[in-house]
């Protein structure tokens, strides 16, 4: 077997990561922000800021994911309002498959509201997203649970 000896610029980085290993200590490394979706509670509005420091969408535009937890048979809304900008609503299973996804209320406006029924009890994530480049802004977005009336036909 041919060695080939360690020469130059590279042995002193050879030596250095060989006395790091040897000494059980790891090499400092930047964190770069982690991927943690916002829990939401049903019922509840929450406010919130669309901005270019949440997850690049890829078409421009950048989203904001919450997780809740939902159950089978359940049906829900999910309302999203904002005037600064115009909001696209994506339910997503756990899988990350899309469950249902809207783009403009009923009003015709710019703001989105998605009914789904759930066919799986788990964990689901809402994406809050601008439609296209419209850039960000303050929005507020609530989830409520349908239920039927008792005793009506």
């Amino acid at each position: 077997m041919t060695r080939f000896p360690l020469t130059g610029r590279y042995s002193g980085l050879c030596v250095l990561l060989t006395l790091f290993w040897l000494s059980g200590q790891s090499l400092p490394v930047r964190a770069e922000k982690i991927y943690s979706p916002v829990p939401l509670i049903l019922n509840k509005e929450i406010n919130d800021t669309l901005t270019d420091k949440d997850i690049p969408t890829g078409e421009g535009g950048f989203a904001r994911d919450y997780t809740v937890d939902v159950d089978k048979d359940d049906q829900v809304a999910i309302d999203l309002k904002s005037e600064n900008f115009d909001g696209v609503l994506i339910l997503l299973a756990d899988d990350g498959s899309t469950v249902a996804e809207n783009d403009d209320g009923p009003d015709g406006g710019t703001n989105a509201l998605l009914f789904a029924r759930i066919t799986e009890s788990g964990k689901y994530i809402i994406r809050v997203r601008a439609f296209g480049e419209t850039g960000g802004g303050k929005f507020t977005l609530k989830l409520t649970r349908l239920r039927a009336v008792e005793g009506k036909n």
